[in-house]
């Protein structure tokens, strides 16, 4: 990650983060990298790590009084606790104080009424690939964000992989359907994959070791690849060939991986309006 365009404002303001779990250290170590300095971090958790614990020697601020204004104020706790967690950052809502939530399922109306009237407010969806600097975060600003607010938020954000701004917040069900909880789906077929193999009989630990490779390779391939993944797909596929027997039974419409991705990410997305 490039340095921050708003790294003077946070150093001098102060940037707080409230729960410092797997994806408050991953966008941390990010953020530290990027230049920001633990001297201007205060960071809120009542089970710090030993990485956590070490960065108070160089200055990090450790469950301590909060800034006045900080510029910034991250809300990573599990979205369960942030009705216990943010009485401890309400006395700087209301301000310039930008807040950054990447509790899943937490809507905006409800962050406004946990840190204050007026408070500018960003809700993102991170995933957990972004623990390896490899997530996709998508983002939504309240009606108080200003396009600064916005652009700061993004550039935190894309700390720990990429960023996308949404256009308006009922799109984040769909984004929780498909990226949030998409790499649940991937790890699956990373395990059916090599069972698969195991039934036609591999080693287990050779089969996994391929089908992690494969769907790890295959993934790079796509990102990185100018083809589309429906030509990749096609250039991988002889006709009459072992791969094409194949996606015959996986493209199959009616019990085929089309129908059953597209039943669970409906199913992903209904779980997530209802939880919100």
């Amino acid at each position: 990650m490039s340095k921050l365009s708003h790294i003077k404002e946070i150093n001098t303001n102060g940037l707080i983060l409230l729960g410092c779990g797997k994806m408050g250290s991953a966008m941390l170590q990010g953020w530290l990298e990027a230049g920001v300095l633990p001297s201007s971090t205060t960071v809120i958790d009542p089970y710090p790590s030993d990485w956590l614990k070490s960065l108070v020697d160089h200055g990090l601020k450790l469950n301590q009084d909060l800034p006045s204004r900080p510029a910034v104020c991250i809300l990573a706790v599990k979205p369960q606790m942030l009705g216990d967690a943010t009485p401890q950052v309400v006395a700087i809502g209301g301000g310039g104080t930008v807040f950054i939530s990447v509790a899943a399922g937490t809507n905006l109306h409800t962050l406004h009424s946990l840190v204050g009237e007026g408070s500018p407010i960003v809700r993102a969806m991170p995933n957990t690939p972004a623990a390896i600097g490899r997530g996709i975060t998508a983002l939504i600003g309240n009606a108080h964000c200003s396009q600064d607010n916005v652009a700061m938020a993004q550039e935190l954000l894309s700390a720990v992989g990429q960023c996308v701004v949404l256009e308006k917040e009922s799109q984040m069900d769909a984004v929780t359907a498909v990226s949030g909880s998409g790499p649940a789906y991937v790890f699956h077929l990373i395990e059916t994959l090599a069972q698969a193999g195991i039934e036609q009989g591999l080693p287990e630990e050779l089969a996994m070791q391929l089908a992690k490779a494969t769907v790890g390779g295959a993934g790079q391939l796509a990102e990185d690849a100018s083809d589309s993944p429906s030509q990749l797909r096609v250039n991988v596929t002889s006709p009459n060939g072992t791969t094409a027997a194949a996606l015959d039974v996986l493209m199959n419409e009616k019990d085929g991986m089309p129908a059953l991705l597209s039943r669970a990410v409906a199913a992903a997305r209904k779980r997530s309006q209802e939880l919100g």
